[in-house]
């Protein structure tokens, strides 16, 4: 696989610089940063991934006139600086998540509990009316566009109590959660207590036992080595994490029409490869945290159900105080949509 990987890059490289040697040495080139907080390794990082690809892609399709710089790993910032770059314009691209909603509110829509049954639900939806809908207004209030969609994964409890097989076993137990009142006002509904964390620091909060558990996709688990300090994971996929690609609006205007199709059509293949990495090494990562002796539970269709009617309400009616309400029943309507149309075909 990393054969075909490497072959299938040098491939894409020797075009790019083929359609390079073909441009008269006084073409303007452009060049694009592109930075995001993932590893750049493309086998363990889906942003990694999708960056690989939309620099390849671009360079080579535009025959040398864009360059694409990477800039993984946090090397410009974590992901709050990142986007505050963007809107600035003093960076052209970035990968964010979650932290989008800080700039455009009704993106946190996205992160309403058991809101997607699957991910090819989640994928269907975002890529679709809906999608495009929620794209067009955040662009009007940020001066961000999103040029894709992609996934950061379904979130999973961890903790090193006991083992999580409905929203009782949270009762009183310590979860570390992101610095944002849905994640609070989930966990309360849980009836967990929520403990808000900056990321750099979770690890030792874990370590030191300040909080007993904490809430993330399979192979974030993985990767940060929280088996070591987590001997329980419970699969219950209580939200879905979605990837913004974002580029600077002003920018984006800057480019011909032909090269604004260029840059969107190349964005999406780069999130679609980039969605299947994340659920290649959540899939993986499943069987890897159960060999290094964690032990995993996944619920039943009537537990995860208990989940949902704990965790939904007060979420609802946070997001109903923060948001115009029409949001969520969008969401939900396109949600339901996209499931009768699978069930159908």
């Amino acid at each position: 696989m990393r054969n075909a990987w490497t072959n299938w890059r040098a491939a894409l490289a020797g075009a790019a610089l083929a359609g390079l040697a073909a441009v008269p040495a006084a073409s303007a080139q452009t060049t694009l940063k592109l930075a995001h907080v993932n590893p750049a390794d493309w086998r363990v990082s889906q942003k990694g991934a999708a960056g690989d690809v939309f620099k390849n892609l671009v360079e080579a399709e535009s025959g040398g006139r864009f360059k694409v710089q990477l800039y993984p790993a946090g090397q410009l910032g974590g992901e709050v600086e990142l986007v505050a770059q963007v809107q600035a314009g003093a960076l052209e691209l970035t990968m964010a998540s979650g932290v989008f909603g800080n700039y455009c509110k009704e993106a946190a829509v996205l992160d309403l509990p058991f809101l997607f049954p699957s991910a090819v639900v989640a994928w269907r939806t975002l890529d679709g009316p809906f999608g495009r809908k929620l794209a067009d207004h955040c662009l009007k209030k940020t001066g961000m566009r999103i040029l894709a969609y992609g996934e950061i994964g379904f979130r999973n409890f961890t903790n090193s109590v006991r083992e999580i097989r409905s929203p009782a076993d949270l009762k009183g137990l310590k979860i570390r959660v992101q610095q944002l009142p849905l994640y609070v006002e989930m966990m309360k509904g849980l009836g967990a207590t929520p403990t808000p964390v900056a990321w750099p620091e979770t690890p030792g909060a874990l370590k030191t036992k300040v909080v007993d558990g904490q809430e993330n996709p399979v192979a974030i688990i993985l990767s940060n080595k929280f088996h070591e300090m987590q001997q329980f994971m419970t699969l219950d996929q209580h939200v879905y994490g979605t990837d913004f690609l974002l580029i600077n609006e002003a920018l984006f205007r800057k480019q011909t029409p032909e090269d604004q199709a260029m840059l969107r059509r190349n964005a999406v293949i780069a999130q679609d490869v980039g969605r299947g990495i994340q659920q290649l090494t959540s899939a993986a990562g499943v069987a890897e945290l159960a060999r290094l002796g964690m032990k995993i539970y996944k619920p039943t269709a009537a537990e995860l159900e208990q989940f949902r009617a704990a965790a939904q309400p007060p979420v609802l009616a946070w997001l109903k105080t923060a948001i115009e309400p029409g949001w969520v029943e969008a969401a939900q309507q396109a949600v339901a949509a996209v499931e009768a149309e699978l069930k159908v075909n």
